[in-house]
């Protein structure tokens, strides 16, 4: 919780970020959510970071300039899946040209592209979930315009080094933010799938300290900071880092077995939530322009309160601007 600033304060935005290695943002609120419950503030949020896809194919809203670091390690995935590689290659081309051009919105794209391929392949091409943008995303050719927008803007963040040449770097700074942590958390977070923790194994590991906790090996830097207590109450975003950044056996120490299915939903939705002493014991919302909470059990009456009054100063800082 100390890394993640949960238990401390970041008044930075931007900061916060790229200590966290991104913010997660399939819902852009939930950056907000994010940043001011590590005690960010919002002024010029939209602009601050800039939205993008990144490891294990999610969204999120990090600082312009890491972006050829970040990026760096998946530059060589391929999108098979869109089209052949030539063909990839020839239409991304043609988007940029028409980017350069003035040509933003997808519909007229779709009309320019559509004497070229068929239905199927156009709505492939330019599906709502990214299509040829994932691919250009990815290369550091596109963005999205800003953290609430739904158009692109072509940027210059091109990756100018190889995975084998960043991993070191994104790895320390995971471990500094997230650890301790296992290098199964780390291929996880990373989106290293193929022989992921082998290539961590690789690394130089002697510069973290370690621990051993039922046989797993946990990494992590020395801090000799008082690092605090835990905090009694404690909200946490739809897609918190502390929830969605470890592996599902990590995971079960901030999140109970019992209410996983209540919290990640089966779309892969992951909701907004209360801590009780670390682990999570409930959920939080803003519906309607009004603050919800929900215990799963039965909750002193000035936890509840507390939990109430920290959701609408939520709703109170985000009114007008999500």
């Amino acid at each position: 919780m100390h890394g993640l600033y949960l238990s401390r304060r970041c008044d930075d935005i931007a900061e916060l970020s790229q200590e966290l290695l991104g913010l997660h943002c399939w819902f852009h609120r939930n950056v907000a959510f994010s940043a001011l419950i590590r005690g960010a503030s919002l002024r010029g949020w939209k602009t601050a970071l800039t939205k993008t896809w990144l490891y294990r194919g999610t969204l999120h809203g990090v600082v312009f300039d890491d972006l050829p670091l970040l990026l760096g390690l998946h530059a060589d995935d391929s999108c098979e899946w869109l089209l052949g590689e030539k063909q990839l290659r020839d239409v991304a081309d043609k988007v940029v040209k028409l980017m350069e051009d003035g040509v933003y919105s997808r519909a007229e794209m779709r009309r320019i592209f559509a004497a070229d391929f068929d239905n199927r392949t156009i709505d492939r091409i330019f599906s709502p979930w990214g299509g040829i943008f994932v691919y250009l995303a990815r290369r550091g050719k596109v963005a999205f315009r800003d953290m609430t927008s739904r158009d692109f803007d072509l940027i210059a963040a091109e990756p100018t080094q190889t995975p084998d040449e960043v991993l070191p770097e994104l790895f320390r700074r995971f471990i500094a933010a997230y650890g301790p942590a296992t290098l199964a958390d780390a291929a996880w977070f990373l989106g290293l799938w193929k022989d992921g923790r082998k290539k961590l194994s690789a690394l130089n590991l002697g510069e973290f300290s370690r621990l051993v906790h039922d046989g797993n090996v946990y990494y992590y830097i020395e801090d000799e900071t008082d690092m605090g207590d835990i905090p009694e109450l404690t909200l946490l975003s739809g897609f918190d880092p502390i929830i969605v950044s470890y592996t599902s056996a990590e995971r079960s120490a901030i999140l109970p077995p019992e209410y996983k299915n209540a919290v990640i939903l089966k779309s892969g939705i992951c909701l907004p939530t209360v801590a009780v002493n670390g682990r999570v014991a409930g959920l939080w919302n803003i519906k309607k322009r009004e603050a919800v909470v929900e215990f799963f059990t039965e909750q002193p009456k000035r936890i509840k309160d507390a939990a109430f009054h920290m959701v609408n100063n939520v709703l109170w800082h985000t009114a007008g601007i999500l």
